[in-house]
């Protein structure tokens, strides 16, 4: 029986457990990626760990999302990460130099290898042939040690695509197709793979905007095989040397099967609050807009601006629409002056905002009150894009050029105009003056840390007994931006633990914080539905609930990264036997459970009673006994200093 590449790239990396779905591996990895939302964590593990230097073929350590410097914080932090990239071997792309998964796909990725990421859309490099996951800062500084990443084996989705894309329809229509189908819990356990003839039309970075996009599946990650046209990017970038062809096998068989025929894809768009809320552009067309949005890691690639820009090229935006442009890396900007892409945008009243991940990551660019605002990011989230009541749509950048010009949805098919030719360029200009290369000696590089840098909490181990109430009840679907907002006034304090706290939960429940605190960081535990921990990786949606005392989530189901960084600082996560129970507990209520740690160690069922109603409930936890052994022991930190005594 013949291997798809997913298969051929875990084959490759295995250390330990076996191919067998559900089964706990671990895969040695290549190389490493942080951003500085998550980095600073990073950093401050790794040098826990006391490890020298990184263990990895390569670690690079981006600065992209926290770029407004309102105060001292960010700017504080940027020269931290600088000094721990220099003192411990890695890589650092300085503020302003672009996104990470693009500039790493143009500098570092290289097919076969495998990446782990503190950043959620790092499967993005699976565009390349790469096996890239994302995953919380800890098992990222234990790679950066040398240690092997464990996960559950995922199953293997194979999305057959045949045919060609029809004008005015791209990329980012192809991942929406996929979130229409099969919706934000459709990748959960899996990961995706893409083959077949319809790949031949796709080009290297084609490929990105859909492996980013995969995280939204819940998908485990996306990749793709590296082939002509991934040597055709590489060549494009200087580093034809680095490509290798990853193909499947004609024979190969995959757990699960889709197909796509692209000739008969149309404009979609994802509605408000979730990007598995697709619908056709046609059916939404005519509703008025404030912004049009266009980049971010999501569509990062030259085309995703200079197609806009010929589409605005001798037109104005309409007097109603912000266009904002967010190039997504320093070499992109430099090529789009150099085509005069970014003279057509300038002219036709666009603003040109600085290469980073902004308002995608609601780091500025926040649309008005309830006024729409089309875009290319991955996500919309409610309130992600810093406006509480926002109105955030997902869209390809043609739907949102046509718009901008238009000032309202606007299928891009209905435009009096032809649809602009794009071909990528054999060359490109390559800049790589801002990305600092690792020293080669560290000797007396000390580490420069501001003063909202704070050492991490120092968590008890688990307890005999939990006693507490449910300080809080959730849906499905809970995103880690709704348990800790990102945006301009909440991420700065991301290496702050004590402050940032301050805001967990916030979005759903103001009083949370204040509550937590009433209740003097006790044992609370919480209540969800499905799903539950979707979208950003960042670990921060674990530590600062377990900083204010949570000790259980007890929810229907949880998304992978989140329920391992729950695990990681020793947050016990566990499902209900009987969904039907969820029902019957109420927030307030008072649960406890006893001989935990006995239960724990020894099965997977977990009995909660309920002492408010004098009911009684079993759960289920799906831990390995590597995670038991952090949930036992307070954190995976703690797990690593017992070692290192």
């Amino acid at each position: 029986m013949g291997k798809n590449v997913a298969q051929k790239l875990i084959a490759a990396h295995l250390v330990s457990g076996t191919m067998r779905s559900g089964e706990e591996i671990g895969l040695r990895i290549d190389q490493t990626l942080t951003q500085d939302a998550t980095g600073t964590l990073v950093m401050l593990a790794f040098e826990a760990m006391q490890v020298p230097r990184v263990r990895t073929e390569l670690s690079a350590q981006y600065v992209d999302h926290n770029l407004l410097q309102l105060d001292y914080k960010n700017a504080d932090d940027h020269l931290f990460l600088l000094s721990a990239c220099k003192k411990f071997g890695v890589w650092y792309s300085r503020p302003g130099n672009g996104v990470s998964h693009p500039v790493h796909m143009e500098r570092f990725g290289v097919p076969g290898k495998t990446l782990v990421g503190s950043d959620s859309h790092t499967p993005s490099a699976g565009s390349l042939g790469m096996l890239a996951m994302g995953a919380g800062g800890l098992e990222v500084a234990l790679a950066m040690a040398g240690e092997p990443m464990f996960l559950r084996m995922p199953s293997i989705m194979g999305v057959r695509l045949t045919g060609h894309l029809p004008d005015w329809v791209s990329a980012k229509d192809i991942i929406l197709e996929m979130l229409r189908r099969h919706g934000v819990k459709g990748g959960m356990g899996k990961i995706v793979e893409y083959h077949g003839p319809g790949l031949a039309s796709l080009s290297a970075m084609d490929r990105h905007v859909i492996a980013n996009m995969g995280t939204e599946l819940g998908a485990t990650t996306t990749v793709f095989p590296s082939d002509e046209a991934v040597r055709v990017f590489l060549k494009a970038q200087g580093r034809e040397a680095v490509w290798s062809e990853w193909l499947p096998d004609e024979d190969a068989v995959y757990d699960e099967t889709d197909a796509i025929d692209l000739s008969k894809l149309e404009p979609l768009i994802a509605l408000p609050s979730s990007p598995g809320n697709v619908v056709p552009v046609r059916e939404v067309a005519g509703r008025e807009i404030y912004q049009s949005y266009i980049g971010s890691s999501a569509n990062p690639g030259l085309r995703d601006f200079s197609v806009p820009a010929m589409m605005v090229d001798g037109r104005q935006v309409h007097d109603r629409v912000s266009l904002d442009i967010n190039p997504t890396s320093r070499q992109i900007l430099e090529n789009l002056v150099a085509d005069h892409s970014l003279e057509k945008l300038i002219r036709s009243g666009a603003r040109i905002h600085q290469a980073g991940c902004n308002g995608c990551i609601g780091m500025g660019q926040a649309p008005a009150t309830g006024k729409i605002s089309l875009r290319t990011v991955p996500r919309n989230f409610p309130g992600r894009s810093g406006t509480k009541e926002d109105q955030v749509y997902l869209c390809s950048p043609e739907t949102a050029a046509a718009s901008a010009l238009t000032g309202v949805i606007t299928d891009p098919r209905t435009l009096d105009m032809a649809f602009p030719k794009y071909r990528e360029p054999e060359r490109v200009r390559i800049n790589v003056d801002m990305l600092i290369a690792p020293n080669q000696d560290s000797a007396g590089i000390e580490l420069e840390k501001g003063p909202n840098i704070q050492p991490l909490p120092v968590f008890d181990a688990l307890p005999d007994r939990v006693a507490g109430p449910v300080l809080l009840k959730v849906g499905d679907n809970i995103s880690t931006d709704e348990i800790m907002p990102a945006g301009a006034h909440v991420l700065p304090y991301r290496s702050n633990i004590p402050e940032i706290s301050k805001f967990v939960y916030s979005r759903m429940d103001e009083t949370f914080y204040d509550r937590a605190v009433q209740h003097q960081r006790h044992d609370f535990i919480l209540i969800a539905g499905q799903n539950y921990g979707q979208g950003s990786s960042r670990e921060h949606a674990a530590i600062a609930p377990r900083y204010l005392g949570l000790k259980i989530v007890l929810a229907k189901s949880f998304a992978r990264i989140h329920w391992q960084n729950l695990a990681n600082f020793g947050i016990l996560p566990v499902t209900f036997d009987d969904p039907g129970d969820y029902d019957r507990i109420s927030q307030g209520d008072a649960l406890e459970t006893v001989d935990l740690r006995h239960s724990i160690a020894k099965g997977n069922r977990i009995t909660l009673q309920n002492t408010t109603r004098s009911e009684t409930y079993t759960t289920s936890h799906a831990l390995s006994p590597r995670q038991i052994e952090m949930i036992l022991e307070g954190s995976l930190i703690n797990v690593v200093r017992k070692r290192t005594r």
